[in-house]
Formats: C-alpha cells, sequence, structure tokens
C-alpha cells in the first residue's frame, strides 16, 4: 500500500467514529441499532480493515467517556430487538460495566499493574525488539498492520486487539504490561479496567490459566485473507503473578445535599451529567475538565477535550447556569472555581478506579479544608451491576437480563 492510500484509509477509519459529541453519538447509536441483533451477531468477529464498513457499532469511544451510556445503548437497541436477538451485542456492551465492576472491587490490580509497567519500562529500555513492535516492523504481516492502523487511527476492531495482545505475549515474548500501554497511549477509547483486565485475560492472568493463542488460519479467515502471518507462537503457556486476593465491596458514597448551594465538576470519567442530576439540582456553576495528565494519549486527548467542551454547553443548558472550561483537575481551579460559585459541595460523576479517581481522592482534603464537602454520585447502572462482577464474567451476564428488567428496559 502507497502512503498516500494508507493515510486515505487512515481518514476514512477516522471517519467511521462517531465524532466528539452526544448528538453525533446519538445519530451513530440509531443508525446501527437496525444491526444490532442476527447481523452483529453473525459478523462481529470479521475486521474488514481500516475505513471498511463493518458489523461492529465503532461507539466505542462514545460510550468510554459516556457522551452516550451504557444505558441509553441497550434501551435504543431493546426498542427495536428482544434480548434474546440483541443479546451478543448486549453482552458486549456489558463487558465494559464488567471490567469496571471486577477493577472497582480489586484497586489493587491497578496498583500492581502501575509498579510492574514501571519495572518493565526498566527491564526493556533500549530495547529492538519493542521498538520493532511499535514501529510495525516485526515482519509479522497482521501485527505489524495493526500496529500502524493503531498508531494512525486510535482504533481496532476488538477482535484484532485480541490477536494483537497474543502476539505480543506469546509470539513476540515481550512484557504484557508493555503492550497494555501502548494500546493506552494510542487508543482513543481506552480506560483503565477495560484495558488492563483485557490483556491480563489475554495473558491468562485474569482467570488464571486461561489463555487466548492467536492462530494464522483464524486470522486469515476473520480478516477476508487479507493476511498470512507466519511464525506465531503455536502454544500460549499462561504467565502467573502473586493471588490477587478476594473481592471487595463498593465503597459507600454520601448523599449529596440538595439544598446546598454546589459547583458541578464534569470530568472525562462520566461526560452526560444532565442524565445523572435533576435540572433543579442546585447547581451554580459548572467546571468541565479535560486535563491532559489523566489521559495516556494524543487521540484521546483530542478527542475527550472536544467532548469535554460538547458536555459543558449541555451541562450548562441543563441547568441555567455558566460554565467554565479547564485543562488542569487541580486544587486551585478547583476551588476558585468552587469559591465563585459560592459553593458548599462539588457535586460530580464517580470516576472508576484509574487517574481521574486517584486525583479527586488528592484533591478531596484540600477542599474540606474549606469546608466544601466532594460528592461523587454514582449511577444506578454501575451500582446495580458492579457488585456482581465479584467471579467471572458468565456469572455477571446471569445477572444482565434480571437488572435490565428491574430498570423497566427488558
Amino acid at each position: 500500500m502507497t502512503i498516500w492510500a494508507a493515510k486515505a484509509s487512515a481518514a476514512k477509519a477516522l471517519a467511521m467514529l462517531p465524532a466528539p459529541n452526544r448528538r453525533a453519538a446519538l445519530d451513530r447509536l440509531r443508525q446501527f441499532v437496525p444491526c444490532a441483533g442476527a447481523s452483529y451477531t453473525s459478523n462481529r468477529n470479521t475486521d474488514p480493515g481500516p475505513g471498511r464498513p463493518a458489523a461492529v457499532s465503532r461507539l466505542s469511544p462514545a460510550v468510554r467517556y459516556r457522551l452516550v451510556t451504557e444505558q441509553d445503548v441497550v434501551a435504543e437497541v431493546l426498542g427495536r430487538h428482544s434480548f434474546n436477538a440483541a443479546g451478543k451485542f448486549i453482552q458486549e456492551v456489558c463487558w465494559r460495566t464488567y471490567w469496571k465492576g471486577w477493577l472497582e472491587l480489586r484497586p489493587a490490580v491497578w496498583r500492581r499493574y502501575l509498579a510492574e509497567l514501571e519495572a518493565a519500562r526498566s527491564a526493556t529500555s533500549g530495547s529492538a525488539d519493542l521498538a520493532a513492535a511499535e514501529a510495525g516492523a516485526t515482519g509479522i504481516d497482521c501485527f505489524d498492520a495493526w500496529a500502524r492502523e493503531l498508531a494512525e487511527t486510535g482504533y481496532l476492531h476488538n477482535h484484532a486487539r485480541m490477536w494483537f495482545a497474543s502476539i505480543w505475549i506469546f509470539t513476540l515474548r515481550l512484557p504484557w504490561t508493555l503492550g497494555a500501554d501502548f494500546f493506552l497511549r494510542h487508543l482513543i477509547d481506552a480506560d483503565a479496567a477495560s484495558n488492563t483486565l483485557s490483556w491480563r485475560w489475554v495473558a491468562g492472568l485474569q482467570t488464571a490459566g486461561k489463555t487466548y493463542l492467536a492462530r494464522a488460519d483464524n486470522i486469515a479467515r476473520y480478516t477476508d485473507g487479507r493476511f498470512a502471518p507466519r511464525g506465531l507462537a503455536q502454544e500460549a503457556i499462561a504467565l502467573t503473578e502473586a493471588p490477587v486476593g478476594p473481592a471487595g465491596t463498593l465503597a459507600p458514597l454520601t448523599t449529596p445535599d440538595l439544598a446546598a448551594p454546589s459547583l458541578l465538576l464534569v470530568h472525562h470519567e462520566d461526560l452526560n451529567p444532565e442524565s445523572l442530576f435533576a435540572a433543579n439540582a442546585p447547581v451554580e456553576h459548572v467546571l468541565a475538565v479535560s486535563d491532559p495528565a489523566l489521559l495516556w494519549g494524543d487521540a484521546a486527548r483530542r478527542y475527550a477535550g472536544d467532548a469535554t467542551a460538547d458536555a459543558a454547553k449541555r451541562a450548562s443548558a441543563h441547568f441555567g447556569c455558566g460554565s467554565t472550561l479547564a485543562d488542569a483537575l487541580d486544587a486551585d481551579a478547583l476551588l476558585s472555581a468552587a469559591r465563585a460559585a459560592g459553593a458548599r459541595q462539588v457535586l460530580t460523576p464517580f470516576a472508576p478506579v484509574g487517574p481521574v479517581a486517584d486525583r479527586l481522592s488528592a484533591l478531596e482534603p484540600a477542599l474540606a479544608t474549606e469546608g466544601i464537602a466532594l460528592r461523587p454520585v454514582r449511577r444506578r447502572w454501575d451500582a446495580g451491576l458492579w457488585p456482581h462482577a465479584r467471579r467471572g464474567f458468565f456469572a455477571f451476564d446471569a445477572e444482565i437480563e434480571g437488572h435490565l428488567r428491574a430498570e423497566g428496559l427488558a
């Protein structure tokens, strides 16, 4: 492929992702809904390549930042299909919920990943093999194409992500933590839970001893014959680690004071505040923050920055108040906005395990010294489903339909 053809293909691939605003995300969702049943079930594993139509929705960036929520997506789908007909697609949406819940109940796994990542970086400093993998110069046709596609578009088909991770770990024998980091630095839709735990699953850590092996015939079949990889590992011996420990419980949250003047803090973990807080909530001002330090890659930062600006406009209209955009989630910005609004509490969507949650935890004492309470609010979707992520996905999956029925969706 010439460089011009490659650029044209990347441009088409980017155009297939929803633009970073809620209206575009809803439009994409409604266009996809008719295909969420049998078509998705039959064709979801096929990756036709960048810029080509596929059976998947490509809604993952919008769902990751909650321009549309998981509940939005499932409600639209169940308005057209039965639960059984769209079960595979609903299951795929709920994988992200499951991963977040699983990590929320075991936050030490995130801290373990960060520590192992730093150790792996030190151990592989100057590695030619690592540089070749990241540059897409290994000589493995499919892997190299996916590495370049990821760098150019910020997106990979889900099946390609699994193949890529398997080749990284078992064929190239590179540390899985560095592969997870490579995804974090390039994927628009990466979050701490889904990315980390998916890589752990491929490696045989998440479900101890169960690995995913990329096979040449499977890759050829589900890429419409685009690739014929040679030299792939013929076995995938599971990695091992110290025991993770039992699942904990969700941290209880303090109920917001519905009479207290409030600052609404909007962050990139949930950019749909108008569906979380009623229009008559005591919000005096909206502070919408897109902090580059809390995201890993330029593509994600650009997408989240534009999406945050869109969320600020929607929130301002919803609450009938002013809004401010900021590029740093720090004590000075938060306290300044809270003082200007006369706020006694900061309302904010709950942030799952990851950089935003860590930053909010660090900021809470600074707010408290001025008598301002930080009040995270957890969505009913998360509160209802996360506690079921105590074991494997299939136990979690058994709870999904009941939860949807209880919420009036199924």
